[in-house]
């Protein structure tokens, strides 16, 4: 469901899958390519959630925010299935694992990965090309030229299938 809260309503460029179990509510901006998968909450009702270009939001995915802080997400971006992200910047060509919880004022760099179940504490910054794991999420080595080619193939790969869902 699209809904507008508070005089603010979704912004969606027409390319975008948005599954019809999914919910997208008030100031958020999604660009092209992207798409927001079944049962997926992206809920701007605090302020703003802006999503890059071909990034994919998995099912059961959460992003919200505070008042304070907004969420900004990069392009190329693959949130996998039962994130949590919360008032957070994510950069470009990120993974950002199946049940990672990224927490308010936490940013994620260009080219990284964060590991499924890690926990991203409030306020914790990695630059680019991290792989980030664990409780609490810590850095256990550069992102490699291997890893940066699975993020931007599985990006890929959803927008991809994004575009046959798009068509039935």
């Amino acid at each position: 469901m699209i809904r507008n809260f508070r005089g603010k309503g979704p912004t969606i460029h027409d390319s975008v899958f948005v599954a019809e179990s999914a919910e997208v509510i008030g100031n958020v901006r999604v660009d092209r390519d992207s798409s927001i998968w079944f049962n997926a909450t992206i809920r701007a009702d605090m302020n703003e959630i802006n999503i890059g270009k071909g990034t994919s939001i998995q099912d059961n995915v959460v992003i919200h925010n505070d008042s304070s802080k907004m969420v900004e997400i990069g392009d190329n971006v693959s949130i996998g299935h039962g994130a949590v992200l919360h008032s957070c910047k994510i950069g470009n060509n990120v993974l950002i694992g199946m049940n990672a919880t990224v927490l308010e004022g936490a940013e994620i760099g260009d080219n990284s990965i964060v590991g499924a179940n890690a926990l991203v504490a409030p306020g914790k910054r990695y630059g680019p090309a991290n792989v980030i794991t664990g409780i609490p999420g810590r850095i256990r080595r550069e992102a490699n030229d291997k890893d940066i080619k699975m993020v931007e193939e599985n990006a890929a790969s959803y927008i991809e299938i994004m575009r046959e869902y798009k068509e039935q």
